[in-house]
């Protein structure tokens, strides 16, 4: 299969489904990465583009691409961002798509959940992730990340200049993502997990 995951700043996608992506890429299947930004406004373009190229390859992800945007300033590039995302989906044709939950406090993850949702319209398979900004996340579907939650905290401290940056004193985002992950695990009925909350999800039985 091939696998679609978008998030607006390098980090977001490591946050919410890094695990996932994981398991798919150690099963064979191909992972690409979207970065609409390179997130300029938490540090050095240079740098946090370097980083998401480190964790991508800690993921096991076939290719990164980058959409070339401005971080914090996506909320009148909707229909720009829409034509990007078609095109990588044309090309990608993905199985599954993964994106930011959509109730977010950040306007670039709003922004960008609403793009995607238009341009993977035909999409049959579109899954919303948990980014720490997500609002009222409840999730409906769970991945059981255990065997490789080391893994995807390999792939968040890859992203060394965002580590500490999470606005709560004492508190890193490996923190974040742990306790994260013990509670969608708790939800989940298992150890360690990451929730998604489904748009489209198809369920093949032959």
């Amino acid at each position: 299969m091939n696998i679609l995951a978008i998030g607006p700043h390098p980090d977001d996608i490591e946050i919410g489904c890094a695990g996932t992506l994981i398991k798919y890429a150690q099963q064979g299947h191909n992972v690409f990465l979207l970065l609409v930004t390179r997130g300029e406004k938490g540090g050095n373009a240079e740098l946090r583009y370097k980083e998401q190229l480190k964790s991508a390859e800690i993921i096991g992800a076939k290719e990164i691409f980058w959409g070339g945007f401005k971080d914090t300033e996506l909320l009148d590039k909707g229909n720009e961002i829409i034509h990007k995302v078609e095109q990588h989906i044309d090309s990608i044709r993905p199985d599954f798509i993964f994106v930011n939950f959509y109730d977010d406090t950040h306007q670039d993850h709003r922004t960008v959940n609403r793009s995607v949702l238009s341009a993977a319209r035909h999409i049959k398979n579109v899954m919303f992730y948990e980014v720490p900004t997500s609002n009222n996340f409840t999730p409906n579907v769970f991945v059981d990340i255990d065997a490789v939650f080391d893994k995807k905290l390999d792939a968040l401290k890859a992203h060394v200049s965002q580590i500490t940056k999470t606005n709560i004193e004492g508190l890193s985002i490996i923190d974040i993502a742990t306790a994260s992950a013990h509670f969608r695990g708790v939800q989940g009925r298992v150890a360690l997990a990451e929730g998604f909350v489904s748009e489209r999800l198809f369920i093949n039985i032959d």
